[in-house]
């Protein structure tokens, strides 16, 4: 089992965390962790955490957030952010992810977040600021592997259209989660049909024709070419 502690960074109403149009940091940090949560759940052996409060009312104290990991025994804690520089609109961006900067420095870390990064650059396509040490309370106080992703420049003019892009943010998220999906090699829970679909049948409309004849044509040409059942109704 592998247990993923997974954390939205601030709250909505942290003071500051916005962009220069009020924009609150948290609205792109919760699209990505959901992102890379949806993702996650799709495999096995996968229990996640989350940490912040999922509303985004409540700005939840850094230490109730690793003190909770902690407990939890976690394997990994992944804290996802966006960055800021001086609040104004300007020229430069770029993504990062970083780990703890210090004597508790983890080799698991490391490596992980040498494995996320590329990945974020991608997905975002933004410039690349490398992986990252420093000494952040989420890196030093989590007894587990931590990591801190920064997925773009709030006040940056190139960064923000791809933070206002809901895809651009989805692809960081899964980008993320497919990191963590090599790292522990997990496997994806096989396909079952879903009970509620079991009995289900779907209608397939082709198209509205002039005459019956050539909807006749058309029936006949689609059960050749596919080996369809194609039914010629009448409409008025």
């Amino acid at each position: 089992m592998v247990k993923i502690v997974l954390d939205a960074g601030h709250g909505l109403r942290t003071p500051g965390k916005q962009t220069p149009n009020g924009e609150k940091e948290w609205m792109f940090n919760n699209a990505v962790l959901l992102a890379a949560q949806t993702k996650l759940k799709m495999y096995e052996t996968v229990e996640l955490l989350r940490v912040d409060d999922p509303t985004g009312k409540t700005d939840i104290p850094l230490k109730t957030r690793t003190d909770q990991a902690n407990a939890w025994n976690a394997d990994v804690y992944l804290s996802f952010h966006h960055n800021a520089n001086t609040g104004v609109w300007g020229d430069w961006g770029g993504v990062e992810t970083y780990t703890f900067e210090g004597n508790r420095s983890s080799s698991k870390a490391d490596k992980l977040a040498q494995l996320i990064q590329p990945r974020l650059v991608r997905a975002m396509g933004l410039r690349d600021r490398g992986v990252r040490k420093k000494n952040l309370h989420v890196l030093r106080e989590t007894k587990m592997p931590a990591i801190l992703i920064e997925g773009g420049f709030m006040d940056s003019r190139t960064d923000i259209h791809a933070l206002r892009n809901p895809h651009t943010l989805k692809a960081q998220g899964e980008a993320i989660a497919d990191a963590i999906i090599d790292y522990y090699r997990l496997k994806k829970k096989s396909n079952t049909a879903s009970p509620s679909n079991a009995s289900m049948t779907f209608r397939l409309v082709t198209g509205t024709f002039l005459s019956k004849e050539d909807a006749v044509v058309a029936a006949e040409r689609l059960r050749k070419q596919h080996g369809w059942t194609v039914y010629v109704k009448e409409e008025s």
